[in-house]
């Protein structure tokens, strides 16, 4: 049976939450899927288009509201965007990578430039968004293999910290 260009990602995705984006290797996405890495070529010429398709996966569902305050509207893409990437192991990681990059399709930078009236102040906004949620992330992991404690208020920090961003972006 061959796989399909949704199979592929999606058994990058199975890897990535199972490894981690270190261990997320064309070779590892070959065997879970139980062929050849050639075999994934067919599909994506390469790991970053691999890691772009993941990342648009990822944020699929992540879409400005048409309704409220042109605040409310951004807040709901922030809090919907760090959900999307805190669901999938290194998610934040995959998704502020292919962001850099400028690599996929995903519309969020787009998307929430248009609700704010400002590029410059999407592209802030979600480089904190990336930054705060990659370090949750981080904090996470570390707390379940024991390193350190849970810290509870990582949820809390994210809101005072967006808070104040969004003030920023108002002056």
């Amino acid at each position: 049976m061959s796989n399909s260009l949704d199979d592929v990602v999606s058994g990058a995705l199975g890897v990535l939450d199972t490894h981690g984006l270190e261990f997320c290797s064309m070779r590892r996405v070959a065997s879970a899927l139980g062929v050849q890495p050639s075999a994934l070529y067919h599909h994506v010429p390469d790991k970053q288009t691999l890691l772009a398709l993941m990342a648009d996966r990822i944020v699929a569902d992540v879409h400005a509201p048409v309704d409220g305050s042109r605040e409310q509207r951004a807040l709901a893409v922030c809090h919907g965007l760090r959900d999307a990437m805190l669901s999938i192991r290194d998610g934040a990681d995959v998704v502020a990578t292919a962001s850099a990059f400028r690599l996929g399709a995903s519309g969020i930078e787009s998307d929430l430039a248009e609700v704010l009236g400002d590029r410059d102040g999407a592209r802030t906004l979600l480089l904190y968004v990336f930054g705060h949620t990659q370090a949750t992330q981080d904090h996470r992991l570390a707390s379940a293999v024991g390193v350190l404690e849970a810290d509870p208020d990582l949820d809390a920090s994210f809101d005072r910290g967006l808070a104040i961003v969004m003030r920023g972006l108002a002056d």
